[in-house]
């Protein structure tokens, strides 16, 4: 079964799958559960992530990825933010998170982001999971 495995396939065929895995969501490679951790330690100061509930200083987050940018109910987003548009995506999500301010210039997020990528990783995963 193997042997039509040239040298040249082999490396084609680990190239591919490099490249099959880069693509896939960043979601995909989080745990969970450590991104509850880091939910729980750097966004639910000002965050809730129950579903139904009002905002504290920003919009829950309970079912933020796939909802469109700026329409929590009950949360007065800024103009730099109603006027950004789009849906939340795991990808989006993380490049705001990484760096809100430069991202998004002119939102009320104070947060200066979250640099390290495993744990950006694990909290995108976390918010995945809140449906």
């Amino acid at each position: 079964m193997f042997r039509f495995l040239t040298p040249a396939r082999l490396s084609a065929a680990i190239v591919a799958g490099a490249v099959l895995a880069a693509a896939l969501p960043a979601a995909a490679a989080g745990d969970a559960a450590a991104g509850k951790a880091v939910f729980t330690a750097q966004c639910a100061v000002c965050h809730s992530a129950a579903k139904g509930a009002k905002p504290i200083l920003g919009p829950t987050l309970f079912g933020v990825v796939g909802r469109k940018t700026a329409t929590m109910p009950g949360f007065a987003y800024s103009p730099a933010m109603k006027a950004a548009g789009g849906v939340w995506t795991s990808d989006r999500l993380s490049t705001y998170i990484a760096a809100p301010a430069k991202t998004l210039p002119g939102v009320r997020m104070t947060y200066g982001g979250l640099k390290n990528p495993a744990q950006l990783q694990n909290l995108i995963a976390y918010l995945n999971t809140l449906k």
